[in-house]
């Protein structure tokens, strides 16, 4: 383990590593990272002999957070950035249909990522006449002051905004927000409170799409992990933190993408204390806000039955929750038997692909893949394996069991997804989404 006091942002938050899962990129486990590797190190820590020799050097760690400044301007949307009320930039990616979209999604990133996560299934999305928008949330990417968190309340203002200028841009268009573990956790949170102005999100889009999202509290942890994280918050707060090399939690079986992100500056590889504190302050409001969900919007939830980043436990109980809601709000619970925590960049990838494309053309429509008529299992090695040619989640025609392409770095990008040799654009009304299975066929050799 390493450990040091980082005051800000810079490149001791976000130094090139050219290692593989083993290394730095765990710290997208952000959840796991939380319960399995701070929480237990602190504790050590706590523990030793010479704490007060501890204590005394990181003195100078204090916690440090960026919230949101007053509002002085309307949001909006440049070619690069999303300019918040506040006034600050927000580095934004735009990925659009060669037409008029039938649709847009704004995607938010998980911790300790940033914008490019969405780079291969939006692709995709495009081809499906989708539009995707994916801004670097604060404190991640090449948002200002990297490695330091902001809180709740400003990532879903930032939210909020970006729903509001993407209106502005693409007037009438359906929209939909996706998030990945941290930014499900942001829509859950932003689609319980009322709303700038009065105006709750669930008014301004047509779905919300959560992949793994991080609904891993408080209330689920034991109380020794609870306290560890309290003391360990008072104490050094600043005090940034990188995993141990045996750290065997496996967030996706794409190791070419994971050695990718190890190796992209901008994905982040240490965590301050105050990050992870004010990360399980966002799972515990989301957890609670799980049964304030407004009825009256539609919810895709994905988990991949190889889920290794968050607790098991938790996941069941979430997704039990939202089960009991299918009778007053239009939920709909989507398992990869062959999926993992980043299940839009793992090697089935192909498969939530398509899924996402066919539910924002019709939420009421049963998956292609057949996951949303799969059983969340929760004992560990349940899951299957991807393999080239394999059938689908429940036996579907829709490019399940295929391989995404494999991702190298390139400037902090990974490559575009093949695009198939015929045109297989939908225009808007048309009533399923091609499969991928050409498209996949046309990769270059």
């Amino acid at each position: 383990m390493g450990y040091i006091c980082v005051s800000g942002g810079g490149p001791a938050l976000g130094t090139p590593r050219d290692v593989a899962y083993t290394g730095g990129i765990q710290l997208l486990a952000g959840a796991a990272y939380v319960h399995r590797f701070i929480l237990g190190k602190v504790s050590r820590l706590l523990r030793l002999p010479t704490l007060g020799l501890a204590l005394s050097l990181l003195a100078g760690c204090a916690a440090t957070h960026q919230p949101m400044g007053p509002a002085v301007q309307p949001p909006r949307l440049e070619d690069q950035a999303l300019v918040t009320p506040d006034g600050v930039p927000l580095p934004l990616r735009q990925w659009l249909p060669p037409g008029p979209p039938r649709a847009a999604i704004l995607a938010l990133h998980g911790m300790n990522d940033y914008s490019n996560a969405f780079a291969q299934p939006a692709e995709y999305w495009a081809r499906q006449g989708i539009a995707t928008y994916a801004y670097d949330q604060r404190g991640f990417g090449r948002a200002p002051q990297p490695g330091i968190w902001s809180d709740t309340e400003t990532m879903v203002a930032d939210l909020n905004a970006a729903v509001d200028a993407i209106h502005v841009r693409l007037p009438g268009v359906p929209l939909y927000v996706l998030g990945e573990s941290m930014g499900g956790a942001v829509i859950v949170a932003a689609l319980a409170q009322p709303g700038p102005g009065g105006k709750p999100l669930a008014r301004r889009i047509d779905g919300a799409i959560l992949s793994a999202p991080a609904l891993w509290g408080r209330q689920t942890m034991n109380a020794f992990y609870r306290l560890t994280l309290w003391a360990a918050y008072r104490t050094f707060p600043g005090m940034a933190l990188e995993p141990p090399a045996g750290l065997k939690i496996v967030p996706s079986d794409n190791g070419e993408m994971l050695r990718a992100l190890g190796r992209d500056p901008l994905v982040l590889k240490r965590t301050r204390i105050d990050a992870v504190s004010g990360l399980v302050d966002l799972m515990t409001t989301a957890y609670d806000d799980l049964d304030r969900l407004p009825h009256d919007v539609p919810v895709l939830v994905l988990y991949g039955q190889h889920e290794q980043v968050l607790d098991r436990k938790s996941v069941s109980d979430a997704l039990a929750r939202l089960d009991a809601m299918r009778a007053v709000m239009p939920v709909r619970q989507a398992i990869y038997a062959r999926g993992y925590h980043m299940l839009l960049r793992d090697r089935c990838a192909a498969t939530v692909w398509s899924d996402v494309a066919s539910w924002v053309g019709a939420t009421g429509a049963p998956l292609p893949s057949g996951a949303d008529r799969t059983a969340w299992i929760e004992d560990k090695d349940k899951g299957q394996a991807c393999l080239a040619g394999a059938g689908g989640e429940t036996g579907s025609q829709a490019g399940n069991g295929l391989q995404a392409p494999a991702a190298t770095p390139d400037e902090g990008r990974f490559p575009p997804v093949p695009l198939p040799r015929t045109d297989v654009r939908l225009r808007a009304g048309s009533p399923a989404v091609p499969p991928v299975r050409a498209m996949l066929r046309a990769r270059p050799g």
